[in-house]
């Protein structure tokens, strides 16, 4: 056949952790409408063993398990669940680049802004290319333990958290190693723009719109009336220490959890790569805050 002829197949990744009984009938539609328009398909492993029972796959099924399987077979990667599942592809997709678009079969759906009912509109866009790539910031953390190997980084913020809950963590804090604050606190959460609208809002964060190149510290049940989050420019090197009254505590990045001891010295920073969602040509992000987190309701609108 004459190259010029020939029209490579879309590769779609299918990524999901499980699927409930009521939303199988909208797995088996998205799976029905990719292969009408002819797409190569590729399931990770361990989801489609849960579905392989009333999911129609013909032949023999293209499976992938790790970040070399995904960015060697991947135009795009589906994220099949609701946000939880949407920021744990990063362990998948990494610094690919490769597209999520996020169906929403969750609760929410802030990052997975597909609803169930346009699975098909959507797919009529993507393949019309009728979408951006809304680039999101990722945060790095760095510790001399490297305590999250190679995956240090996360979406949405990187928090600290107390072990015991009878007392407080002192955490002090820098920005480009000027001392900023010693934080009486529950714990902190450094957050990207687009965790500013996660655990940093139900703290009290303000909403920051994703690519204005922000970071925003903000304490959890701080033990002080005068403290208030700060935002930084995304720019900044924050170097965090836990000191005093407890001799362990949590570092979090998204929902990923270790134990480090008081005395850590840890930095955080912007990584150097950002992850690509899908945003579809009627989507906007003004859009989806006032819709999902009903931001600026008013009975007089």
């Amino acid at each position: 056949m004459n190259s010029r002829y020939f029209i490579s197949r879309m590769k779609i990744a299918i990524y999901g952790k499980t699927v409930a009984d009521k939303d199988k009938s909208y797995l088996v539609q998205l799976i029905a409408a990719l292969k009408d328009r002819n797409t190569e398909m590729f399931f990770f492993e361990p989801f489609y063993n849960k579905i392989k029972d009333f999911v129609e796959i013909s032949g023999k099924p293209n499976l992938f398990l790790t970040h070399e399987e995904l960015t060697k077979n991947a135009d795009y990667l589906f994220s099949i669940g609701g946000d939880g599942t949407l920021l744990d592809t990063l362990s998948l997709v990494r610094d690919s680049g490769i597209p999520i678009l996020g169906i929403n079969l969750g609760r929410m759906g802030f990052l997975s802004s597909i609803s169930r009912d346009r699975i098909t509109t959507a797919l009529d866009k993507l393949f019309e290319k009728k979408y951006i790539l809304d680039k999101r910031t990722l945060i790095g953390l760095k510790t001399e333990e490297h305590l999250f190997g190679d995956m240090n980084y996360a979406v949405n913020e990187v928090s600290i958290y107390r072990k015991s809950p009878l007392s407080m963590l002192k955490i002090e804090a820098w920005v480009n190693d000027e001392f900023l604050n010693a934080y009486w606190a529950d714990g902190l959460i450094v957050a990207t723009p687009t965790g500013s609208t996660a655990y940093s809002l139900s703290n009290g964060g303000p909403i920051i719109v994703p690519g204005s190149s922000n970071f925003v510290i903000t304490p959890i049940a701080t033990h002080n009336l005068t403290v208030r989050p700060i935002v930084i420019p995304d720019s900044s090197k924050i170097s965090i220490k836990v000191v005093g009254r407890t001799d362990e505590f949590y570092i979090n990045l998204d929902s990923r959890s270790v134990l480090a001891s008081s005395g850590t010295v840890f930095t955080i920073a912007r990584e150097d790569f950002t992850i690509n969602l899908v945003n579809l040509e009627d989507e906007s992000y003004f859009k989806t805050i006032r819709n999902k987190l009903m931001w600026g309701l008013d009975i007089r609108n």
